[in-house]
């Protein structure tokens, strides 16, 4: 995207009132994403290919007559590469460009050299990452000097708390900053920055603004801290001990309402098939969807005025989202995104409290008391039930008829009781979370990590790195077979 149809994309937003895109990468990769084919066509995006193919095989034996052949056919391909004879003549290629980089119509970070010979290629593969063929040569930062004239936060869509620098602006690179992330409030306390200092800034990777020091003292200047509230809901802010980020714990905080709404309709969560992240977009952006709990007031006639959405596909989706109200209780504790609370310790808590009522209530050490939840995963419980906001959802959750009565199913005592098992690779017949659940069910543990304490590593076909661990910790491996045997039934 270049860089004046990015600042004209930025001016209608601002028009629209939406948010602005930080920067030309991530609004040309936003519209590659999304699903309405006419959002992308509206957005301005050049493409320029750099390989041809034909039945997935390069057409030709060198990458610089692939480009040329592009640019035969048609295409738009970059008019400044260089097919360069020697480093040397490589090398200079970068620093002439890091000089006119103002020159080009788009955003740059530096230069990527690539070996020519196709053969050669081959012959230097890949690593995990990135091929051993090519090379990015990185650019210096480009810095600049302002002052930071006040220091706001933005709230993320996991409820995270950003501290961002409102800057007097000033251009870095022929482009005008105004705002950079601070990340953090211990960012701002290793920069021994305040509110009306001079800052030295740079755009890192040529894209994202960041301050790199404080260059001299403001007068005056103001300390910040970071709220006790939720600037959107208002909502309680925690800073976990030993965490770096301040979060805001309401659940319905219009600002994580999107990821929360994806995490409790997710498969082995809520399991509701069809409510994936473009329909979510669409419901929170028409206000038809403003807490978690609005799921379950949709209606056919609602869901049919949505794009992509027939009146088979609604139907489809509301009957999916009824069938989630049967799911059991732990399903529904690990629905709430309770930090730190996953399907197992959901499960553990279910388990010991049998309602959750009784979980909400509970105190520090009675959650403890609970099977595997330590002072860190006791704090985060404790610290969402208090947030009234979130006791207001769990209430009307319970009014919309979902589970919030448990009764117990797995054995306390049985044939597995005191084993800690490793589920890896593909068993003949049982699917793993039906192996798991038997496991449990004979009074065993499943983790998914080997460690010390692991008893037995189940392998199945195509075991991995889980297996060769168990081998060099010297932990039993069994088969489905064995396991079988060992549960009894």
């Amino acid at each position: 995207m270049k860089r004046r149809a990015f600042e004209r994309l930025n001016l209608e937003r601002d028009q629209q009132g939406l948010s602005r895109f930080a920067n030309p990468r991530n609004a040309a990769a936003g519209s590659i994403r999304v699903l309405e084919p006419q959002i992308t066509a509206a957005r301005r995006l050049d493409y320029y290919p750099y390989f041809l193919f034909v039945d997935g095989a390069p057409l030709h034996e060198s990458h610089w007559e692939a480009l040329e052949a592009l640019a035969g056919l048609g295409f738009k391909v970059n008019p400044h590469r260089r097919l360069c004879a020697d480093i040397e003549e490589l090398v200079q290629f970068c620093r002439d460009w890091e000089a006119r980089r103002e020159e080009l119509p788009y955003e740059i970070d530096g230069v990527v050299a690539k070996v020519d010979s196709i053969t050669q290629q081959r012959e230097l593969g890949w690593t995990a990452k990135a091929p051993r063929w090519a090379i990015a040569f990185k650019y210096a930062a480009r810095q600049a000097e302002t002052v930071v004239e006040n220091i706001g936060v933005q709230v993320g869509r996991t409820g995270a708390l950003t501290p961002v620098a409102r800057l007097r602006p000033v251009e870095v690179g022929g482009v005008t900053v105004s705002r950079a992330t601070l990340h953090n409030q211990d960012e701002i306390e290793r920069l021994g920055l305040e509110i009306g200092d001079t800052v030295i800034i740079e755009r890192s990777g040529d894209v994202i603004p960041k301050v790199v020091r404080v260059s001299g003292p403001g007068s005056p200047r103001t300390p910040f801290h970071m709220p006790a509230q939720c600037p959107v809901c208002g909502g309680k802010v925690v800073r976990e001990e030993g965490e770096v980020a301040s979060r805001c714990i309401n659940t319905d905080c219009p600002a994580r309402l999107k990821e929360s709404i994806l995490h409790f309709s997710s498969r082995g969560v809520m399991d509701i098939d069809g409510l994936g992240e473009a329909l979510v977009e669409q419901l929170v952006d028409r206000g038809l969807v403003k807490s978690v709990v609005d799921i379950y007031s949709l209606t056919a006639e609602q869901l049919i005025e949505l794009e992509r959405m027939g009146r088979k596909s609604a139907e489809k989706l509301l009957a999916n989202i009824v069938r989630s109200k049967q799911l059991p209780l732990p399903r529904v504790l690990a629905a709430l995104g309770i930090r730190f609370v996953g399907e197992r310790t959901a499960l553990l808590l279910a388990e010991a409290f049998g309602s959750l009522s009784k979980i909400a209530e509970a105190d520090l050490e009675s959650l403890q008391s609970a099977e595997e939840v330590g002072p860190k995963v006791a704090e985060s419980i404790h610290e969402f039930f208090r947030e009234p906001q979130n006791r207001v959802l769990v209430e009307h959750l319970r009014e919309a008829g979902l589970q919030f009565e448990y009764q117990q199913t797995r054995k306390k005592t049985g044939s597995l009781e005191g084993f800690t098992f490793v589920l890896t690779g593909t068993l003949p017949t049982l699917a793993r979370e039906e192996a798991k659940a038997r496991i449990e069910a004979a009074g065993g543990k499943v983790t998914g990590s080997v460690s010390k304490q692991t008893s037995y590593v189940v392998a199945g076909e195509a075991a991995g790195s889980k297996l060769e661990k168990a081998k060099s910790l010297g932990i039993a491996v069994i088969d489905e077979r064995k396991l079988i045997e060992m549960i009894g039934f």
